[in-house]
């Protein structure tokens, strides 16, 4: 063997060609089936359960019943909202990590909306007063990191996180103000007995509204980002802010806008859990989807279509989980690692779709 091939390293990384849908996915596919492999070994080893019941359960938490069935397209519904919401910024490479707080902040305003203009103005006139106050309230809750950024450049990350904790204080103050009774913390369920400011119910199912309004939204998204002049200068800015700037496009304009599209549909999910869903506002009432909104985004490599999948995917191993753990008496711990594992090699899958190991070779002998 050479003096080269000693010195050269077992195997180096190397950046691939695009892959063709169907090998991206087929990696995806091992990469899922490993996970479910490793899952089960774990499941005999620490709790002696036979793995193919618990891989039964997993799915019938979200497909056990017509109301499961429903109540996963409601949640896939919410999660796909604010995954489109906070997509434009991160294909603009800026890292909006206040879904959060946009929502709150869109749920605030429909819970304002429901409880001062009831009784003042006819119930179609509210909701669409409460749809208008939560786009304008979650745009502007995105504005102000964005207009801080355009003009001093401060850090988005940041503040777009700390923007967050205001707004949960902001919930906090106002249901300590709203609060039914007196001294509970909470307020309950708004205008029960009118329903003044509920979202209608289409076909007969109350969750039917929300899924259509998201599927509308996923469509614009995709043809906005796509095919219009906007979503072209997002992704021009987005790769080389100084190319953006060479080639005439105003980009702080860009990013203020952008920015304030982004809060609007943040707030739009905010009014849907709170119209459309749970009628009532609580600190929680996000269950942190603006943080796996992240997740589903990146997943989906900012492919608004893509993120339909990967947005099912993450609400199914969440509701499966809690099934595990309610089915077999398990703790929920248990099947959290189970949910974790699966999503570490989908994850994990997405470095060799973009990257390959090349392999030392053996020196050749010489003739």
């Amino acid at each position: 063997m050479s003096k080269s091939t000693t010195q050269e390293p077992l195997f180096h990384i190397s950046k691939r060609g695009a892959l063709p849908w169907y090998a991206a996915w087929g990696i995806r596919g091992i990469a899922l089936l490993a996970a479910l492999v490793l899952c089960s070994l774990i499941t005999v080893l620490v709790t002696g359960e036979n793995p193919f019941k618990v891989y039964v359960t997993i799915f019938e938490g979200s497909f056990g019943s017509p109301r499961r069935v429903w109540v996963l397209l409601q949640n896939i519904a919410i999660l796909l909202c604010v995954s489109l919401a906070v997509t434009p910024a991160f294909r603009m490479r800026f890292w909006n990590i206040g879904g959060e707080g946009q929502m709150l902040v869109g749920g605030l305003a429909t819970a304002a909306c429901m409880i001062c203009l009831a009784g003042v103005l006819p119930n179609w006139m509210v909701i669409v007063v409460m749809i208008l106050a939560s786009m304008a309230a979650g745009a502007i809750w995105g504005a102000i990191p964005a207009i801080c950024k355009a003009k001093w450049n401060t850090n988005e990350t940041l503040f777009t996180l700390m923007m967050n904790y205001v707004a949960t204080q902001l919930v906090a103050f106002f249901i300590i103000i709203w609060e039914v009774p007196k001294g509970a913390g909470k307020i309950g369920i708004i205008n029960q007995a009118t329903e003044i400011g509920w979202l209608p119910v289409v076909g007969g199912q109350k969750y039917l509204l929300n899924v259509i309004i998201v599927a509308v939204i996923c469509m614009a998204m995709y043809v906005y980002l796509n095919y219009s002049k906007h979503g072209y200068e997002i992704a021009v800015v987005g790769e080389s802010e100084r190319t953006a700037r060479y080639v005439g496009i105003k980009v702080d304009r860009v990013i203020v806008r952008t920015m304030i599209l982004s809060g609007a549909l943040c707030g739009v999910a905010g009014m849907l859990l709170v119209g459309g869903t749970d009628h009532t506002l609580t600190t929680t009432i996000t269950a942190s989807r603006g943080f796996t909104a992240v997740m589903v985004s990146w997943l989906a490599k900012f492919n608004p279509i893509g993120m339909i999948f990967t947005s099912f995917l993450l609400v199914f191993l969440q509701r499966g989980a809690g099934e595990i753990s309610t089915s077999f008496g398990l703790n929920q711990s248990f099947a959290d690692i189970l949910t974790g594992i699966i999503l570490f090699f989908i994850i994990g899958s997405e470095f060799f779709i973009s990257y390959k190991l090349n392999f030392r070779h053996g020196a050749k002998k010489e003739g």
